[in-house]
């Protein structure tokens, strides 16, 4: 299915490796250019490499999505490379420290909040005026499904939640001025160098019995399905989904392999 996304412009945050680079391959695959945003340079160029043999044009800027201010600058110069934007995708997240309330350190439980729904609100604020600029445009923002059912870690699962509630409470601000918001919530998802893999090497029994019990396909995904969903709904295609929470789990039951204390 042609999407109809040649053209357009693109910004990533977290779009160095894993899904944000899956999505990232995925639009430029429809003729997107994009702007990829991350801490680690040497991931960026990686990426960049990776995505050469598109022709498209992909800039990346090296910058923690939680300092606003560098942000902004990041935002501003790949709206400069590319010309303008169209879509943003906010991808970048994680936990800061171990993530349940027993175990947190100080102020762990914040920054969670601002590296997931903190700095996806603020992705969308900056990005605003370009998607005006265009006459419109389309978001979206990586969930999870543990923003969906609860389960460890604490504070990620909460920073989670609040971004599919972020999505459509800003679908309905941002309607008037021809902009959509989605959310997508992958469940657990497998790639080199990603947490999955690092838990399967270090707990392989536990990860086969989660294996087992909660995945009725008999694995993870990967960031490549995640992608194509996200694609879908950036493009005209899906001119009449917003404010929507799309779920990418495999019909996954317990969406982690951990468990409290």
């Amino acid at each position: 299915m042609d999407l109809g996304l040649g053209g357009k412009r693109a910004v990533i945050t977290g779009g160095s490796r894993g899904i944000g680079l899956a999505i990232a391959q995925a639009l430029a695959a429809e003729g997107v250019a994009v702007g990829l945003i991350a801490r680690d340079p040497d991931g960026l160029a990686a990426a960049a490499q990776a995505l050469a043999h598109h022709k498209v044009t992909v800039v990346t800027v090296a910058a923690d999505v939680t300092d606003t201010t560098t942000l902004g600058r990041a935002v501003e110069h790949v709206a400069a490379e590319l010309g303008g934007l169209d879509l943003l995708v906010a991808n970048a997240g994680g936990t800061v420290g171990q993530g349940n309330l027993t175990s947190a350190g100080p102020g762990d439980f914040t920054a969670t909040f601002a590296l997931n729904a903190g700095h996806a609100a603020e992705l969308i604020r900056l990005g605003l005026p370009h998607l005006r600029e265009a006459g419109g445009g389309s978001v979206v923002i990586i969930s999870s499904v543990t923003g969906m059912h609860p389960a460890p870690r604490t504070a990620y699962a909460a920073a989670k939640a609040a971004e599919i509630h972020l999505a459509a409470t800003a679908a309905q601000e941002l309607a008037p001025l021809r902009i959509r918001v989605n959310a997508v919530s992958p469940g657990s998802i497998m790639f080199p160098g990603g947490g999955w893999e690092w838990f399967q090497q270090h707990n392989p029994e536990v990860f086969e019995a989660w294996l087992a019990r909660d995945f009725p396909h008999g694995r993870l995904g990967c960031p490549e399905e995640v992608a194509d969903v996200v694609a879908f709904l950036l493009s005209d295609r899906a001119s009449w989904i917003t404010g929507a929470n799309v779920p990418v789990d495999g019909a996954q039951i317990y969406p982690s392999a951990r468990r409290f204390d």
